[in-house]
């Protein structure tokens, strides 16, 4: 996706969650521009993770810190800067290196403040955006093959139900204990360093609280009131709006993700009563355990993030008094998606079908579930193996 975008006038912002794999993908378009002939002196590259780029806090250092390594001002040079939202104000020293058109600049951030309206408004349109996610499943089944897993009798669907798609977990042995302790770091860091640090929270405590119930109730429709009086009955005070707060910060550090209700006979955007995912599966692995009677709101999870992972926005969907898990949309195309655990009886398969027959419309309508060889199609609604819909091209 940003091959046909190297070398233009315009800088590259990769965005995603702390170790999705943002610093390797820079690194393979490093190797990838030397591949094309160009030399190391034309390549400079700031990692803010690393200690020796710690002296560059604002962006009079950033900018004096590039000007010092690019002396020959006919030369094209190639910028790299991992993690820029720990640099004050970086976009005014971007913005005036882009304007001396010798500079092709790819960054990449941690934090929502880099997404969309903010880049907008901060770039000035003079970017494009890539947003990284965490492994696939099908991308995690690859990786386990070069594994050759054997230790444990679980297939590579609950591994992954378990694990989720961190790619640092694959540097690992596939052992639980091992596993949780890496995946309670990773979450422990973004809670810290993009939410805890970056925005003074004082009560630490009540930030995880909130978040693990977040995460432990995920795939139901949440409401700040409700998380405020849930806290209350656990004789814990805090305000709706305090509750609000926290979880904008951690949408910001995308430990969460936000999804919006949408009324698909009133077309339009509902304004309360919106859903929550994880980021990746694994957050609940780390925070909460694993639990096998949570696994609906999780086969709901995994199946939003595979749907960003494709391109498409995604929302909730209610017709009437019914709700359909997910609208998928790309451009044009549209596809209506049910999510269940599995088809046990005539009422699940009713429930499920029949909030996708209340849509009156042509684009593709389809139930994912846990079953094996479900075969059945109703005016017009097919129906497909969750583990099936994950690995197909």
């Amino acid at each position: 996706m940003i091959k046909p975008f190297i070398g233009k006038p315009m800088i590259k912002a990769i965005t995603g969650i702390r170790r999705c794999g943002k610093s390797t993908l820079m690194q393979q378009l490093i190797a990838l521009i030397k591949e094309n002939g160009i030399d190391e002196e034309s390549i400079i590259s700031i990692n803010k993770e690393l200690f020796e780029f710690d002296s560059i806090l604002t962006y009079k250092d950033l900018h004096a810190y590039i000007s010092s390594k690019s002396v020959a001002t006919k030369t094209k040079y190639y910028v790299f800067i991992d993690e820029i939202q720990e640099i004050e104000s970086w976009e005014k020293a971007v913005n005036s290196l882009l304007a001396q058109q010798n500079y092709d600049i790819y960054i990449t951030g941690s934090n929502a403040r880099l997404m969309s309206s903010e880049l907008a408004t901060l770039l000035s349109g003079r970017y494009v955006e890539f947003r990284m996610y965490t492994l696939s499943y099908a991308e995690f089944t690859q990786l386990l093959k070069t594994k050759n897993v054997t230790q444990n009798q679980e297939s590579n669907f609950d591994l992954f139900l378990k694990y989720g798609g961190f790619p640092g977990i694959h540097h690992l042995e596939m052992e639980d204990s091992i596993i949780r302790q890496y995946l309670q770091s990773v979450y422990s860091t973004v809670l810290l360093k993009d939410v805890v640090v970056r925005y003074n929270i004082r009560d630490s405590a009540m930030l995880d609280l909130i978040t693990k119930y977040i995460i432990d109730t995920c795939g139901n429709i949440t409401t700040a009131k409700n998380i405020s009086l849930f806290m209350k009955s656990q004789h814990r005070s805090v305000s709706v709006d305090t509750v609000l707060n926290y979880i904008h910060y951690c949408c910001n550090a995308m430990i969460l993700e936000q999804v919006r209700r949408f009324d698909v006979k009133g077309r339009r955007i509902l304004e309360t009563h919106e859903k929550y995912y994880m980021a990746d599966i694994g957050f609940r692995y780390a925070t909460v355990g694993y639990t096998p009677e949570a696994i609906s709101g999780q086969l709901e999870n995994i199946v939003f993030l595979e749907l960003l992972t494709r391109g498409y926005s995604v929302s909730i969907g209610k017709v009437g008094e019914k709700e359909i898990d997910f609208i998928a949309q790309k451009g044009t195309d549209k596809i209506y998606y049910q999510v269940c655990t599995q088809l046990t009886d005539g009422k699940v398969i009713d429930r499920e079908y029949s909030s996708l027959e209340a849509v009156n419309d042509h684009f593709p309508k389809m139930v994912l579930s846990l079953d094996k060889g479900f075969e059945t199609s109703r005016n017009g609604i097919q129906w497909m193996n969750i583990e099936d819909f994950l690995l197909k091209k």
